[in-house]
This record gives C-alpha cells, sequence and structure tokens, in this order.
C-alpha cells in the first residue's frame, strides 16, 4: 500500500491512519510504501490490543513498534515519566531501536528515546535515567538492575514490548523478563515481537499479555522469499578453501560469515586477512568499543566480510548484507531462519550459502526442511569458474560502459591506440586492465561425490587445499608489537602476511615478549620481504620491522 494513500487518509480515525509528525517523519526518511507488519498494526482491530507480533528480522517491525506507541505520545501532557520500555537480547539492537524511534519521533519535542545495555557506562545511564526517558530500549539485565535501585520509574509505564523474545529465551533471560514484568503495572499494553514461537516463547506470551490479537507480519516459520538458498557438500579440511572462493565470488559485496565458536571467529578472519581480504570478526570475547568499531567498519564498507558467532550477531542490522555464509549446521531451523535472515532485507535479494560435510547431509535437510526452505544443492565452483565468472563480470562492466556517451578526446585517444594493431589484442589488453586484482587465487576444492571412491576402485590419496610449509631455512626478525599491545600469534602472523604480501606457511616460529616479538621468514623470500615492509604501514605506522642479528 502507498505511503501517500496514508498520508490523504483521515488522521482522526486512529488506526487508520498516521499521525501527522510521524508521516512527515517517514516521509522525509523516504518511504514509499508501508511492510505487511507495519499495515498491520495500523489496522482498526489492533487498535488498543496487545499484539503478538510473528515478524522476521529486516520486515520494519521496530518502526512498526513506534506507529504502536504513537498515539500515548502525541500529548505532551499524557508523557510524564516513562511510557514505553523496550526490552531487546542484545546491545547493538538496542542501540537500533532507539535509533529508528529517535528520528521516527524526531519531530515530537517532549519524547526521549534512551538506551542502557549492558557493558555501558551505568553511571551515565543514570544521569540519562534522572532526565526521565518517554521511551526507554534496554536489555534485560542491566534493565532490572536500573528497576531494583529505583532508577527506573516503572508506575506511568503503559506499554511493555519484548523485542526477539525467542532470543532473550535462548540467552537465558526468563527469572529477568519475569522480575521486570513483576514491577511494571497491571493496566498496560503488552506487545512480543519474535520470528518463530515455539512453546517456551508461548509460554512466556501467555504469562505477560492477555486478550492478545496475533498479527503475522511474516508467517510463522516461512524464510524470506527474498533470498536464494544454497547448500554445498564440503570436505571439513576443504572449509578453508570453501569460503576463500565464496568471498572471491562476491567481491565487493557485504558478506557476514557465521561460525559456532569465539576462537573461530578470531582464527578465520586472521586467516582471511592473511591472504588479503578486508575481514573484521565479531564475538563475545571483544570488548564494546571494540564491537563498535568492527560494526561501523562493516557498515560504512571499509571491511568487506564480518565474522560472526550466532550469539554476537543477534540484533545485528545492516540492510545490504548480500551473502551469508554459514560454515557449521545450525541446530535447529530457528537458528537456521535467525542466520539467513540477516540478507534479503528491505526489498534487496540475498543469497545464503550452508556448507555441510558429507555425513551431514541428512541432518541438514531435516532442518530445511523444517523451516520450509527449498534449498538448491549445488557443487562448489572450481577455480576455472571463478576465473570465468570473474571475467564476466569484467566484460558485463565494459559493455555497460560503451553505452556511455565518450568525450572527442577519449575516442582520439582510443584510435590512436588502435592505430597499426589489431583491434581484438587492444581489446584484451584493456580488459586485462579493467579486471579487479584478486586478494588471493582460488583454492582447489575437494567434489566429495566425485572423490569419493566407488567399489573396486583403489584408494586415491586426498589432495586438500592448504598452504606449503616451509621446511628450509630461516631469516628472523623482529617487530615492536608485544602482548602488552594486544599482539598475539595469529594477529601477528595476519599482520606479517599482509604487510610482507606473504603466504602463512612461509613464517616460521613466533616468540612474542612483554614490548615485542621475533619471527622467521623463510630464506628465499626474506630479502623481497624485508624491502616490502621497510616503509611504514598505512594502517599501522607505529609498527616497525627489522632483520634480527
Amino acid at each position: 500500500m502507498e505511503l501517500a494513500q496514508r498520508l490523504d487518509a483521515d488522521s482522526s480515525h486512529e488506526g487508520e491512519a498516521i499521525a501527522r509528525p510521524l508521516r512527515d517523519a517517514m516521509a522525509a526518511r523516504g518511504f514509499t510504501e508501508l511492510t505487511s507488519v507495519q499495515q498491520a498494526v495500523l489496522d482498526p482491530a489492533a487498535l488498543g490490543r496487545n499484539l503478538r507480533i510473528s515478524s522476521q528480522t529486516g520486515s520494519g517491525k521496530t518502526v512498526a513498534l513506534g506507529l504502536v506507541l504513537g498515539p500515548d505520545l502525541l500529548d505532551a501532557r499524557a508523557c510524564e515519566g516513562t511510557v514505553a520500555l523496550v526490552v531487546t537480547p542484545t546491545r547493538e539492537l538496542a542501540m537500533q531501536v532507539q535509533g529508528e524511534l529517535r528520528w521516527l519521533f524526531a519531530q515530537l519535542g517532549h519524547v526521549r528515546v534512551e538506551v542502557v545495555t549492558g557493558g555501558s557506562d551505568i553511571v551515565r545511564e543514570r544521569h540519562a535515567l534522572r532526565r526521565g526517558p518517554t521511551i526507554l530500549v534496554a536489555t534485560p539485565g542491566r534493565l532490572l538492575d536500573h528497576v531494583r535501585r529505583g532508577a527506573v520509574r516503572c508506575d506511568t509505564v503503559r506499554h511493555l514490548v519484548l523485542d526477539e523474545a525467542d532470543r532473550m529465551l535462548d540467552m537465558g533471560f526468563r527469572e529477568d523478563l519475569e522480575a521486570i514484568v513483576a514491577a511494571l503495572p497491571s493496566e498496560r499494553r503488552s506487545h512480543l515481537v519474535s520470528a518463530t514461537f515455539p512453546p517456551q516463547v508461548r509460554r512466556l506470551a501467555d504469562a505477560v499479555q492477555g486478550d492478545a490479537l496475533v498479527i503475522q507480519g511474516t508467517a510463522l516459520g516461512v524464510a524470506n522469499d527474498d533470498i536464494e538458498h544454497v547448500v554445498s557438500v564440503v570436505e571439513r579440511g576443504d572449509t578453508y578453501a570453501a569460503v576463500v572462493n565464496a568471498l572471491l565470488l562476491a567481491r565487493g559485496q557485504k558478506v557476514l560469515v557465521f561460525v559456532e565458536r569465539r576462537v573461530d571467529a578470531g582464527e578465520l578472519a586472521d586467516r582471511l586477512v592473511g591472504d588479503g581480504f578486508a575481514v573484521q570478526s565479531l564475538s563475545g570475547d571483544l570488548s564494546q568499543a571494540q564491537r563498535n568499531r568492527a560494526l561501523e567498519a562493516f557498515r560504512s564498507g571499509v571491511v568487506d566480510v564480518l565474522v560472526s558467532t550466532d550469539v554476537a550477531a543477534r540484533g545485528l542490522d545492516v540492510p545490504d548484507i548480500s551473502l551469508v555464509i554459514q560454515l557449521d549446521l545450525p541446530k535447529d531451523p530457528d537458528d537456521y531462519t535467525h542466520r539467513s535472515g540477516r540478507t534479503g532485507r528491505a526489498g534487496r535479494k540475498g543469497r545464503s550459502l550452508l556448507l555441510v560435510g558429507p555425513r551431514e547431509q541428512a541432518r541438514a535437510r531435516a532442518v530445511l526442511r523444517a523451516a520450509k526452505v527449498d534449498a538448491a544443492w549445488r557443487p562448489l565452483p572450481t577455480p576455472e569458474e571463478i576465473h570465468e565468472s570473474i571475467a564476466e563480470h569484467t566484460r558485463a562492466r565494459v559493455l555497460e560502459r560503451l553505452d556511455v556517451a565518450s568525450t572527442p578526446r577519449a575516442i582520439a585517444q582510443a584510435t590512436a591506440l588502435l592505430d597499426g594493431r589489431a583491434p581484438a589484442l587492444v581489446v584484451a589488453s584493456l580488459l586485462s586492465l579493467a579486471a579487479s586484482d584478486l586478494p588471493c587465487e582460488p583454492k582447489h576444492v575437494r567434489n566429495p561425490a566425485a572423490d569419493r571412491p566407488r567399489p573396486g576402485d583403489r584408494a586415491r590419496p586426498a589432495v586438500r587445499a592448504k598452504h606449503i610449509r616451509h621446511t628450509g631455512n630461516y631469516v628472523r626478525f623482529s617487530i615492536n608489537w608485544g602482548h602488552r599491545k594486544g599482539a598475539t600469534p595469529s594477529r601477528l602472523l595476519s599482520h606479517l602476511c599482509r604487510r610482507g604480501a606473504i603466504d602463512s606457511g612461509m613464517v616460521g616460529s613466533i616468540e612474542i615478549g612483554p614490548g615485542s616479538a621475533t619471527f622467521e621468514v623463510a630464506d628465499h623470500i626474506a630479502g623481497t620481504f624485508e624491502q616490502r615492509v621497510r616503509e611504514p604501514d598505512q594502517r599501522d605506522p607505529q609498527l616497525r620491522i627489522a632483520r634480527d642479528d
């Protein structure tokens, strides 16, 4: 439904139109139409009701919640104290919800939207709470702490919103949520938003809500139609090579890679950096400041790839993620839906790639069937296919450029290039120049179906995609980076590979002290390495590398 139709509606009919301050804010934000969940909460049947909203991430649910809260926030005289509490599972989601609600209510000067989350400065939060936020967005543990200390007034609350309720229960917040609900007035409206409603979420909803209206912004358990789901079978020893090849095909696009463990996030990111990719990792091991920097680098395009654990990515809202890669089979269909739902957002097309081992195929089919996903099972591309795909992309860009009018000067230069030369040779040279340099060469990945020996065949040694380890002599170098400034073997290795343009197999032993470290480089490339690292590094100009004589 066109937003203009809403703008022309009679705003005196609650539930049929959006209040003018909110309409103006949405128009200024570039809204041209409402999503299904936003239309649903404006239906007259939803007026004054407790809402139980099923909606996938990226469906516009935060703005929908703002439209639900709007009627009780228009009159400044009725906004004494905190009118609405919005509880989210993670700090990142809380910050994003705060940002969305702030622009939506920007024209209502009396509406203040504040956020309190674990890991933030609690003293600064108390100062903000003394000013009396109209809407308070919070994570469960920190909100309960402020409630028990009397920093949050609960007697004025007229709306409680539990956003991503299924995730909060998965993270063990049931007791905190029950304690928060017990502190609120019984006369209030309560709204639950969840991508899925398994039995534990329904029990929580029944305990919190009465006479709830069920709204399906997206049908329960149904994956986003804008997402192409692909499954590839890969030997576990080739997983890294498969990720590299997928990233090479997605050059220039935002890619989110899911891993199971915290340590895997850091190690995979460091290894990818060593191979020339712009990557950041996101896990529970990072401080809040580090998490914020990693997310901002990903959002702004400073890095194209973010490697994250499931927990760290909850609440991640980056609308232009083109590809999601899942290295580990999700534990259940809900996890698959949440992971893949990070792409294909806000009407954009996306792709989800799931890598499964040969022995995991039956379980993968069961998870996808339960998630109601019709996935395409495809073999991983070969290095030759990757090169051809990149070449085709280059040709397409050149063809697009041919439709753009050239200047007389450019035409004159082209004519001079063609003088006395074969046109095909000139075009081939220009195509070579137009092709972007790859961070690294595509890697060989075994085809499990093709490589599996047939009955009667002799066993063939498996071809593994890995770095060749140098077995000769080494030359020792030193760097003014020790563990006091955060140096670890994996971080140091990725720095050396990137800065010296060498493979990790060419680095020998690494010894890290408090303020400096020493490491070995294969003797046959030591001279070239020394020349490359002689100039200050653009990323870390303070780090100096020299031979350790």
